[in-house]
């Protein structure tokens, strides 16, 4: 099956895609920055920014970073969620040469500084909601410089209410002292005209996104600016099409709107949301609180909205609300669903309702992320995830590494110019999933099928899948043995009506006063929301292989 895909490809989308079209990411981004200056490249709490304030702000930025001592490859940590200072920071960061860490603003303190302490950052840019979590933990980190930003810092007079109402009203912001750190303001400060700008590769890294790779250790995909730029292209390619995929010179005939309900530092967001809809002078809808469906429901009510990229849990939950149902879709012309399966149900639904096909995508962190998708606007395909994007390649592989036919499990290899150059120091580990001819293996069992689309079958045997957030059950299990009275436990991943999945735990305690409430109030303090079990059952016993393995299948 020699890319029998090809000849399946929607109308308008090419079998490749030239990665080296910019020099780097940064090209690509101040290329649409320029071009699109006066129309509003990100909505937030009503306030725009426009691609004109963005190119100043974040000039600024790299100005401030440069003024701090830091210079090109160091990496800088990025804790917020979906606000206007999120792609200041970020499109500063990538101007100045350095390295873009994104962190989950969620994590607890030992996430981290793990996290931190692997990258190398030297600054962080952090909410001060979560200014708190940082404290605890700096000082096994190497960070140098701390930049606090608060939520209303990008929102006018709008903004200092609510940055008043934070720090008064009764659900305060927790307390914390970090004396030497600065404030969002000071960084943009900085006259544009103190900005140098750096000699830039596509080689140079742009990205540490962390993920746990085929094990449950927590490690950074390396991605290059020319991976990025490969992956707005492609996704460009396949979301927009036409000649809207071809860069700021097109215009399509209604200015793409962009709904980023997924989180910017989690790779599908990044790639899917913010530099897709940079890269096709579209606007984007940031939602800091997805699970507040009223007021995503509000936001989309005022603007009339083209892409929706998203996850199962949050496509169902909106059908379920009974204000959705009367939002105007008639400009809806793309919603894909990444991160976790799309259940067939719930894009049938979609369909009815909406009139939009609900496409599939398949991607990992390690491949910018996106690998597959099925067309936008053919529900044919539904239960697969789809054909691979132009210049990607894909293929299934038996346990000896040999390709198999349509037809025949086995686990899926995927090589293109969107993957990355390796985890971050971490050769072992690297070698573990690079071929020698290039491709990444993935670790889920798929099938090929005869007209080039796959379809999974399972995936990494071990990982569980959150609302979309990958959860390996080694890192859950590492934590709660640390619980006092905790003598052994195993995690597995269990249905969930909302999360599509949850953890749960089964734990051998060393005595009987182990209760439930003692283990869930010590996974509170040292696991992020997503990863924390729903179900806990204690067991005399856990099933083992021959060797003293867990069998963790048995528990399912």
């Amino acid at each position: 099956m020699e890319r029998a895909w090809l000849s399946h490809y929607p109308t308008g989308v090419g079998a490749e895609i030239d990665p080296d079209a910019y020099p780097h990411l940064t090209a690509l981004l101040q290329a649409t920055l320029s071009k699109h200056a006066e129309q509003p490249a990100f909505s937030s709490f009503g306030r725009s920014l426009s691609f004109q304030a963005l190119d100043d702000k974040s000039t600024r930025f790299a100005a401030w970073l440069q003024g701090q001592g830091l210079k090109p490859g160091d990496r800088v940590a990025l804790m917020m969620p979906n606000l206007l200072q999120y792609p200041v920071a970020l499109i500063g960061v990538l101007k100045a040469g350095m390295t873009v860490v994104n962190v989950n603003p969620l994590y607890t303190d030992t996430e981290l500084a793990h996290q931190l302490r692997d990258s190398g950052a030297k600054l962080i840019v952090i909410l001060e909601n979560f200014a708190a979590t940082l404290q605890a933990c700096l000082a096994q980190t190497p960070i140098e410089r701390v930049l606090i930003t608060r939520v209303g810092d990008e929102l006018g007079v709008k903004g200092w209410a609510i940055n008043t109402w934070l720090k008064l009203g009764q659900r305060k912001i927790p307390a914390y002292q970090l004396p030497d750190a600065q404030f969002y303001p000071q960084a943009l400060a900085n006259p544009p005209e103190r900005f140098v700008p750096p000699r830039l590769r596509g080689e140079d890294l742009a990205f540490l996104q962390y993920t746990g790779g085929t094990t449950g250790v927590s490690k950074g995909a390396a991605l290059t600016h020319r991976n990025m730029v490969a992956n707005v292209l492609q996704c460009a390619a396949w979301m927009v099409g036409g000649s809207e995929a071809q860069g700021p010179e097109a215009q399509g005939p209604e200015a793409p709107v962009f709904v980023c309900a997924l989180p910017l530092y989690h790779i599908f967001g990044l790639t899917a949301c913010c530099l897709l809809g940079l890269h096709v002078g579209g606007m984007s809808l940031l939602m800091v609180n997805p699970r507040d469906l009223r007021a995503v429901v509000k936001v989309l009510k005022a603007h009339r909205f083209t892409h929706f990229p998203g996850v199962n849990t949050l496509f169902k939950a909106l059908l379920g609300h009974p204000a959705f149902a009367s939002l105007d879709f008639s400009s809806l012309r793309v919603t894909v669903g990444g991160g976790m399966a799309v259940h067939q149900e719930v894009a049938r639904r979609w369909k009815r309702l909406t009139g939009c096909v609900l496409s599939e995508g398949y991607g990992l962190s390690e491949m910018a992320p996106v690998v597959m998708c099925t067309p936008i606007n053919d529900d044919r395909y539904l239960g697969t995830i789809g054909f691979p994007l132009p210049s990607t390649d894909a293929k299934v592989l038996d346990p000896a590494g040999r390709p198999l036919g349509p037809g025949q499990e086995g686990e899926l290899a995927v090589r293109g110019p969107q993957r990355m150059s390796g985890y971050w120091q971490a050769e072992e580990e690297t070698g573990r999933v690079l071929t020698p001819d290039g491709y990444l293996l993935t670790g889920d069992i798929a099938i090929a099928q005869e007209d080039g689309s796959f379809r999974l079958v399972d995936r990494k045997k071990d990982m569980v899948i959150v609302s979309g957030f990958n959860v390996y059950p080694s890192e859950v299990e590492a934590v709660v043995e640390g619980c006092p009275g905790v003598k052994e436990c195993a995690a597995i991943g269990v249905p969930d009506e909302h999360a599509g999945e949850v953890i749960k735990l089964f734990v051998i305690a060393e005595s009987a006063s182990l209760d439930t409430e003692t283990v869930q109030r010590y996974c509170r303090q040292h696991l992020t929301g997503y990863k924390r079990p729903r179900q806990i059952e204690f067991v005399s016993n856990l099933p083992r292989s021959s060797v003293g393995k867990i069998l963790r299948r048995a528990l399912r």
